[in-house]
């Protein structure tokens, strides 16, 4: 038996990646002049709003004695922390005012910021840049400029509708991710009338190929096991109808769905809160039966069910994690989370030595398995 034909043990190490963008709120989430508590990473954030709408982030935590900032007035502008009234500008977080100091004391507040973060918003989201863990004395130091924009969501043409969902995970993001691309539970964990039953399993081939920081099950031909892919084909009358599912360090699930003049796109995340809790994030676009009246709750209905079945199965699995067993993972079916593990050693990897990152995958590969 060769070595990629024997089970192989791994353990997620639950190492979180800083350095990229994560969602950090739901926009709806986030008044104006209001204050929100958020954690990334172990990091706990205040997101709010401007006088104009513009998001901000900056660390809950003031430089001075380490009061958490949400806890103080926001005037629009300035966040004031609550215990000896610093101000901070909201955008940079580089300090304005301290009341404490006198006439004839020339202490320069402006060289002190609180840890403030870049800011973008877009689909439904509000994204927040992580950058590498900053160096002590972080209280004198401006924020790092980011080197790419945050993701967006795959739009192919106008008009569209969009809808989004959370829900929090109860495991490390590891276990929520390689929950994520694992492709053969759904038989199992995504039965209903209306998707497809356990009856239903059957032998799967897919390509795969890598992408900078990741991999892609190449175009195909969309399970002919589900009925709303049924639906699809009728509808769109088109020729063919194809998906494409990309996985990106660090959490990024990207899936689109082709049938002629008609498409829809997701962008599924994993963020990490802490070492043993995530949260799942879903966002789709899509122009197909907009003329439907409620498409998007109906949407959202599905996304919904299918979520908490996910939810559901971390929180059993997390009982079974408790005495940390080790992880046997098995080809074919396995492999997209075997790779998940290896891009990400292969980052930290580059990290360390200032080199330029090996991808573990070398070429195209065909997986088959049964789901």
């Amino acid at each position: 038996m060769s070595a990629m034909d024997t089970p192989q043990r791994d353990a997620p190490d639950s190492t979180m990646l800083f350095g990229f963008w994560y969602r950090a709120a739901a926009s709806d989430q986030i008044p104006r002049n209001g204050l929100h508590k958020a954690i990334l990473l172990e990091i706990p954030l205040v997101i709010g709003r401007d006088a104009k709408g513009i998001p901000f982030a900056l660390r809950d935590a003031c430089p001075h004695r380490g009061m958490p900032l949400s806890c103080g007035r926001f005037d629009g502008s300035q966040v004031e922390c609550s215990y000896h009234g610093w101000r901070f500008d909201a955008h940079t977080g580089q300090c304005q005012f301290i009341p404490s100091l006198t006439v004839g004391q020339n202490f320069k507040c402006d060289r002190i910021y609180a840890g403030s973060y870049a800011c973008e918003e877009h689909d439904d989201f509000i994204w927040v840049f992580v950058p590498e863990l900053p160096p002590l004395g972080a209280g004198f130091t401006k924020a790092a400029d980011t080197p790419f924009d945050a993701p967006r969501v795959p739009i192919f043409t106008e008009p569209y509708k969009t809808a989004y969902l959370s829900a929090e995970l109860p495991c490390s993001v590891d276990h929520g991710i390689i929950g994520l691309m694992d492709p053969a539970h759904g038989p199992f964990v995504h039965q209903a009338w209306w998707w497809r039953s356990r009856q239903s399993i059957h032998e799967k081939k897919k390509n795969f190929e890598p992408i900078p920081n990741g991999f892609r099950m190449s175009a195909h031909t969309p399970s002919s096991n589900s009925a709303p892919y049924k639906l699809l084909r009728l509808y769109a009358d088109a020729d063919s109808i194809t998906t494409t599912i990309d996985f990106v360090l660090p959490n990024l699930r990207f899936e689109t769905i082709r049938a002629g003049k008609y498409w829809f796109s997701s962008l599924t995340t994993v963020t990490p809160i802490a070492r043993d809790h995530s949260r799942i994030d879903v966002v789709a676009a899509w122009n197909i039966f907009r003329w439907i009246p409620f498409s998007a709750a109906l949407l959202k209905f599905v996304f919904a069910k299918f979520v908490e079945q996910d939810r559901q199965t971390m929180e059993d699995q997390a009982e079974g994690l408790k005495h940390n067993p080790h992880l046997m993972l098995i080809d074919d079916a396995d492999r997209p989370a075997k790779w998940y593990f290896q891009l990400k050693a292969a980052h930290l990897e580059a990290l360390r030595n200032g080199a330029d990152m090996k991808h573990p995958m070398t070429g195209p590969v065909t997986l088959k398995w049964r789901s």
